[in-house]
C-alpha cells in the first residue's frame, strides 16, 4: 500500500539528505493502517517536491518523551548534529491532549531509490 503525507521543508530535506530515518506521528487511526513494507510519498509543503520511502519498522510509544528516549542519536529523528532536541518540539505539530489520547508512533523509513 502507498500513502501520502505532507512534511514541512526541514524534515523533508532531512529525509532527502539521508540522515532522518524516523518519521514521528501520532498513533492515530490513520497511522494504525501502516505496515512494514508499505510506501509513503512525502510531499514538501513548501515546493511540492516528493520523495518516496519504504517503511522498515513501526514502534508505538506512550508519548513523544518515550519516543525521543528510544533514539539517542537525534539525527535519526530529524535533528542536525548538535542541534538541541526536545519532545516539546512536537507541540508545534500536535496538541497535548491529542498526544495523551493517541500516543506517539515512530515510522522507521528508508528512501526508495
Amino acid at each position: 500500500m502507498t500513502y501520502q503525507y505532507t512534511l514541512y521543508n526541514e524534515p523533508f530535506q532531512a529525509i532527502k539528505d539521508g540522515y532522518k530515518k524516523v518519521e514521528m506521528r501520532l498513533y492515530d487511526e490513520k497511522r494504525r493502517l501502516l505496515s512494514v513494507g508499505d510506501h509513503i510519498v512525502f510531499v514538501n509543503k513548501t515546493n511540492g517536491e516528493t520523495i518516496e520511502v519504504v517503511i522498515k519498522g513501526l514502534k508505538r510509544y506512550r508519548d513523544f518523551d518515550e519516543l525521543y528516549s528510544a533514539y539517542p542519536d537525534k539525527t535519526l529523528i530529524g535533528y542536525k548534529p548538535g542541534e538541541p532536541a526536545s519532545p516539546m518540539d512536537m507541540l508545534h505539530y500536535y496538541k497535548e491532549d491529542a498526544i495523551k489520547r493517541w500516543g506517539a508512533f515512530a515510522i522507521e523509513i528508508e528512501p526508495v531509490k
